[in-house]
Formats: structure tokens, sequence, C-alpha cells
């Protein structure tokens, strides 16, 4: 999508963006839908900028900040761009929708598709997040479980369009989804003063939010509106499914698909991106990297950001939280860089560990036992 910036830049300013309140739709001169009226809208807000003070304390380095995007409607960022896809699908006029799904992305397009009143079906490997596939279907969207992973699925989708007539709405199918993503690039320098981080740890699968974020830098400074500067972006992935680190170390634009993928943190198991190229452009223009975490430091940094922190991270935010560290560790950034981690997804919707403590209220409490946990 392009857009007209000098005409924009003209005719607003940055405090009018910001009196008009919170939510991705206050960006609506730099977004795509032409008639308001074709808005699908569930309540998106702002997503708050969240501290982590100890963590940070543990290096002795300043303290990472995450931007938790779970309190989103549907608990996670694809309604950003699920939402403006969806609200670009109904002023063209299209009724029927697929895709493929991890998990959020489907939950996201059954959400704003029965608010559009669209008929929509999703399609997801079978060793997708239990919650994820209920919360599909309690939404009125049609899902099937596939034996294979996301590519699998999106053969699927690909191949039924014929027959089906639906619109395909997977990643970098459609130039709009992009759109939505980019306002997290939008939001976080007006939430900074339009001052821009060192650096930026993003979850990375299909990518779209940050090559989303990159292009919304690029307008802003095309408005006048940010300088040349740019936020390192480090594309975070699991070891167990690294196409764009190995990508990245071997020089190379494009990414060879990662066999055999794995990881617990399944919304960044993407074995080969559509915009890998885009994805390790972006990187390299920034001066940043893409990183690997195994699955254990995910869980264990999962668990600690909780405790001590008091931030619930899903396994892909918390994967950022632990690249922050591994790249600290290793001299890849400074202790006093300000550093921004993208927590995709409310860690509600994931499996927890056990909390089987119980007390009998007829019995004597032994409140020494308790004090020891």
């Amino acid at each position: 999508m392009r857009y007209d910036l000098d005409g924009v830049a003209a005719s607003l300013s940055k405090g009018e963006v910001i009196a008009r309140g919170a939510g991705m739709w206050a960006w609506r001169e730099m977004l795509p839908v032409t008639q308001t009226g074709n808005v699908v809208s569930l309540g998106e807000v702002a997503t708050p900028l969240v501290p982590l003070p100890r963590l940070g304390a543990r290096h002795g380095a300043a303290a990472p900040v995450a931007k938790d995007e779970g309190r989103l409607p549907t608990g996670s960022f694809k309604a950003r761009g699920l939402g403006m896809a969806v609200s670009m699908a109904r002023e063209l006029g299209i009724t029927r929708i697929a895709m493929p799904t991890n998990g959020n992305a489907g939950a996201a397009l059954a959400a704003y598709g029965a608010a559009a009143g669209m008929e929509t079906y999703v399609f997801c490997p079978e060793d997708t997040p239990e919650v994820n596939v209920r919360e599909i279907a309690l939404q009125g969207a049609k899902v099937w479980r596939v034996n294979g992973l996301i590519g699998d699925c999106g053969k699927i989708v690909g191949e039924g369009k014929e027959h089906m007539g639906w619109f395909d709405m997977s990643t970098l199918k459609e130039p709009y989804r992009i759109e939505g993503k980019k306002t997290m690039g939008l939001e976080l320098l007006a939430q900074l003063g339009w001052e821009v981080p060192d650096v930026i740890f993003y979850p990375t699968g299909g990518g779209t939010g940050l090559i989303g974020m990159w292009k919304a830098f690029a307008e802003l400074e095309a408005m006048g509106w940010i300088g040349s500067e740019r936020p390192r972006m480090v594309a975070v992935q699991a070891s167990g499914c690294a196409p764009m680190v190995r990508a990245w170390e071997k020089g190379e634009r494009t990414a060879e698909p990662w066999k055999d993928a794995h990881t617990v943190a399944a919304g960044i198991r993407v074995p080969g991106a559509v915009g890998d190229f885009l994805i390790l452009d972006a990187v390299r223009e920034s001066g940043g990297f893409a990183i690997a975490v195994d699955d254990a430091d995910i869980m264990a940094m999962r668990d600690r950001v909780a405790t001590e922190d008091g931030l619930l991270l899903c396994p892909e935010g918390a994967a950022t939280a632990a690249a922050w560290e591994q790249s600290l560790a290793e001299g890849r950034i400074a202790k006093d860089d300000r550093c921004i981690l993208f927590n995709c997804a409310t860690g509600l919707k994931y499996p927890m560990p056990p909390a089987e403590r119980a007390l009998d209220r007829h019995k004597p409490i032994d409140w020494d036992d308790i004090a020891a946990g």
C-alpha cells in the first residue's frame, strides 16, 4: 500500500493523532480503508509498555520494556492485521475467507469474520493449542485440524480457492495485514514521545509485524515526523525452527525451508516464510540480527518474568526476553540500550504448570508448611 504522505503530513499533526485516543484506527489517514462504515472493530486499544525492572537488574542493565499485545481483542497482535484485512475484505465485497494458522491468527480471523458477517474457514496443524482451536470454532469459523505444519495447511487453502471461492487471507497473500501490523510501530513511537528505541526484539514466524513496522518508520520519516534514525531490528526464532537465523548467518537474502520444525512457541513455528527476503532486508538495513533461542530457555524465561516482574508472557514473547538476555551475554547489545520486547499474545492461552496444593478447612492448618511454600 502507498499513500499520499505529503498530503497526510499537511492535514494531520502528531497532537491530533494523540488527541483521538487509543487504538489503531487513530491512524486512519495512514490506513487503507476509505469508508468508515467498512471498519470492523472489536475495541482495539493501544497496548501498554510494561518495564521488566527485575529482569534488567539481574544483568545490571536497563530494564527491557515489553509491548504487551495480549491486551488486544482475541488476546493477540493478530487482531491488528486481521482486523484490517477483514475491514478491507468488506470494502471490496468479499464474503468468504480462509486461512491457515498456528492458532492466534485463526482466532482473530474468526472473530473479525463473525463481526463482519463473513463465512470463515480455518485450517491448523493438529497440535495447535486446544484453546485456540475451540476459540476459532466458538466464534463461528469452520475449523479443521491437519496432520502437518502450517505450510501444509496453506496448501489446502490455496488448493481450495477454485472450488470454494474463498479469498486467501494467508500471510502476505494480500497487502492489508501488514497495514494493520504496522500500527505497532506507529503506536510505539508515539508512546515513546517520537524517540526511536535502540533495539526491537520481535518474535518472527511469518514476519508480518517486523515488515510492517519497518514500513511504518519509513512512512513517518517521509512525513517529517521522525528522522533517519532506526531501531536495530532483531528477528527472534526458536532453535527448533530458525530459517531466518540460518539465512542471516549465511548472508543469504532468502531462507531455505526448515525441516522437522518444532518448538513450544507455536506462533513462530513457520518453516518457510513467504516474506523471508523482506524480513532479512529489514534486519540488515537496520544493523540488527537474527537469533535463535532454545525451548528450555523460552520456558524458563516465561516462568521467571511471571514470578519476578508479574507479566505472564506467551512463549513467543518469552522468546524475545530470552533473546535479549542471550544477546546481552554475547555482547550484541549494550547494557544501556533501550530495548523493546514484543509479547505477541496473552500467556493465558497457553498451558501452565500445575498448581495442586490444597487445604482441608476442617483440619488444623500447618502455618509453617504454608510459609515454606
